[in-house]
């Protein structure tokens, strides 16, 4: 049995960031780091973002895990066992842990009854083979019209590749986006050449050879060489559970990233966090959240006991339209919006009993930490009082 002072489950950006984080309290402490994907950590957001607008992908890969730990890669961890301070493999290994993190992620949600080759988008794999799909004259449908699925879509049309996405909402990133907005989004699109298939539902895929069907709720077939699926991830908190670890919405944490097990820790994308300024627990499944959770939860492994109290940024580019967001940026919330120019620069606020509960920066640039100090006020505001509120 190999046995560490510090193991990690999990092998993407919060997991490295962790390696970083130990090693600056600790460096001499023994790191192992297990993680079910072939390759070592790698920055995510390219997959759908850089990488399809020249970037390499030799500047992808990350370096903190593999200069500070040892990696055990192509491993899926099945067991925990706190109480022996042990987690197994599925090839049979045991690993001996003094303090564990459990940076698990989360997997795609898959659509039921896919055929093989239906790629549900997440991971280098997946973008290898969506890019070799590309080189050829394809025709691609990708279902959702969310955060991966927008992406996804401005990617390959981005490729001169013929695109339709099909999505249940009335627009794209309907649940993100005022109405207007969100209209505004949708009909770039369109004018950027994506067909968009809003209001509809997929009740089926079937393959053909090389080909696939689309079955729509409307009872409309769509014919595609590719089909990406795009629609949210599932937190792997399964290993938690079966330990008897806190979950809810993920893998319960407190303030210092700590769960129900003392020595055991959580972060990125599966952990259901305290939110420093929202005063509530959230799961955050983005870059920053991934980095600075996972930098503060390897201190905390290694003594430093500290809260983490970032409010986490997430962001998006699609084709050129660009914004960075804060806290809870939900359209079902109520909304005010500031615009410098409609829907060309601005801001939009979401409020919940008259609170700044989340901000969203409409290609306005250096103006996140101003939107996390709104949110840490919890005073109440009136509509009114937001006009101008954020530095040009």
């Amino acid at each position: 049995m190999r046995s560490y002072d510090y193991l990690i489950v999990g092998g993407g950006m919060t997991a490295d960031a962790a390696v970083g984080g130990i090693r600056e309290v600790d460096p001499d402490g023994s790191v192992g780091l297990i993680s079910s994907e072939e390759e070592p950590p790698y920055d995510r957001p390219p997959l759908s973002k850089g990488l399809w607008k020249g970037g390499a992908e030799e500047d992808i890969w990350r370096t903190a895990a593999t200069e500070g730990a040892e990696l055990h890669l192509g491993r899926r961890v099945v067991t925990l066992d706190p109480e022996s301070h042990t987690v197994g493999d599925d090839g049979g290994e045991t690993y001996g842990y003094r303090r564990l993190l459990l940076a698990t992620g989360g997997s795609p949600r898959h659509l039921p009854g896919a055929p093989e080759g239906v790629i549900h988008y997440r991971t280098i794999g997946d973008y290898r083979r969506l890019r070799q799909l590309a080189e050829e004259d394809r025709r691609f449908v990708v279902i959702g019209g969310g955060f991966i699925g927008s992406e996804v879509a401005a990617a390959l049309t981005m490729a001169d590749r013929d695109v339709t996405v099909v999505f249940p909402e009335k627009a794209l990133c309907a649940r993100l986006f005022p109405a207007g907005l969100a209209r505004f989004v949708t009909d770039h699109f369109r004018e950027r050449g994506v067909t968009t298939r809003s209001g509809e539902s997929v009740t089926g895929v079937t393959r053909a050879g090389d080909a696939y069907e689309v079955a729509l709720g409307s009872g409309e077939s769509l014919h595609a060489d590719g089909v990406v699926v795009g629609i949210g991830i599932v937190p792997e908190m399964g290993l938690a559970r079966d330990a008897g670890l806190e979950v809810g919405d993920g893998i319960v944490v407190d303030a210092h990233l700590r769960t129900s097990d003392p020595d055991v820790f959580a972060a990125g994308d599966v952990a259901s966090f305290p939110h420093p300024a929202l005063r509530r627990h959230m799961r955050v499944e983005h870059e920053d959240a991934a980095n600075t959770m996972g930098r503060q939860a390897g201190r905390n492994m290694a003594g430093a006991d500290e809260p983490y109290e970032h409010v986490p940024l997430f962001y998006s580019d699609l084709f050129d339209l660009g914004y960075e967001a804060v806290g809870r940026a939900d359209s079902r919330l109520d909304v005010i919006e500031d615009w410098r120019e409609k829907y060309d620069q601005g801001v939009v606020y979401y409020l919940a009993e008259d609170r700044v509960e989340g901000v969203l920066l409409w290609n306005s640039w250096g103006q996140d930490e101003a939107a996390r100090g709104l949110l840490r006020d919890r005073s109440k505001v009136l509509p009114g009082d937001l006009a101008g509120r954020l530095p040009e």
